[in-house]
C-alpha cells in the first residue's frame, strides 16, 4: 500500500477502530503556527475554519460505528506545545474522539514504537514522522501483522493507564 494514501482515505476505510498514539512533547507544524500564537494570547484554541473538516471527518466515522481514540504520552509538567494540544482537545471531543493523557513517567515500562502513529482496525498502521523541532515530514503506511500487533498492543497498554481528558489536570 503506498504511503501516499491520505489520512482521510484511511479513516474513511476504517470499519471499527482508529487509535492515535501521540508521544512527542513538541509539535511545531507550520500550519498551526497562527493558532498557536493566538492561543498564547488567549489560552483558547478556537478556529472553526481549521477544526470543522476534522469534526466532519471524525464525526462521519463515529456515526458509522468506528471508535476513534487518541492518547497522549506527555512529560509533566506539560510543555507549552502539549498545553496547546490540551486546549484544542475540546475540538477532538466535539468530533467524537475519546481522549486520554498519560504522564511519561507512568509509561516507562511500556514497549512503545519510536514515533507517533495511528492504528486502523488493528491491522494497518500509519506512522507519522517529524523533525526534532516538531515539524511534520511525512507518513509511512505499514500492514505487516507483527507491526500492527505491536502498535495495537502499545495503544491498549497506554489507554489502560491513561487518564480521561476531563480528569487530567494540567
Amino acid at each position: 500500500m503506498p504511503s501516499e494514501r491520505s489520512f482521510e482515505d484511511l479513516l474513511s476505510a476504517a470499519k471499527h477502530s482508529a487509535f492515535h498514539l501521540e508521544t512527542r512533547d513538541v509539535y511545531a507544524v507550520s500550519y498551526k503556527q497562527q493558532d498557536f500564537e493566538s492561543w498564547r494570547k488567549t489560552g483558547r484554541w478556537e478556529n472553526p475554519a481549521y477544526w470543522q473538516p476534522w469534526i466532519d471527518l471524525v464525526g462521519s466515522a463515529v456515526r458509522r460505528g468506528v471508535v476513534v481514540r487518541r492518547a497522549h504520552v506527555v512529560s509533566v509538567p506539560l510543555s507549552e506545545s502539549a498545553r496547546f494540544e490540551h486546549a484544542g482537545t475540546v475540538n477532538n471531543l466535539a468530533a467524537g474522539e475519546e481522549v486520554r493523557w498519560l504522564p511519561r513517567r507512568r509509561a516507562a515500562d511500556l514497549a512503545l514504537p519510536g514515533t507517533d502513529f495511528w492504528v486502523f482496525d488493528g491491522r494497518l498502521v500509519r506512522f507519522g514522522h517529524f523533525t526534532g523541532d516538531g515539524e511534520w515530514i511525512g507518513q509511512e503506511i505499514r500492514e505487516e501483522p507483527t507491526v500492527a500487533k505491536l502498535c495495537a498492543s502499545a495503544c491498549e497498554a497506554v489507554w489502560e493507564r491513561a487518564t480521561p481528558h476531563a480528569d487530567f489536570q494540567i
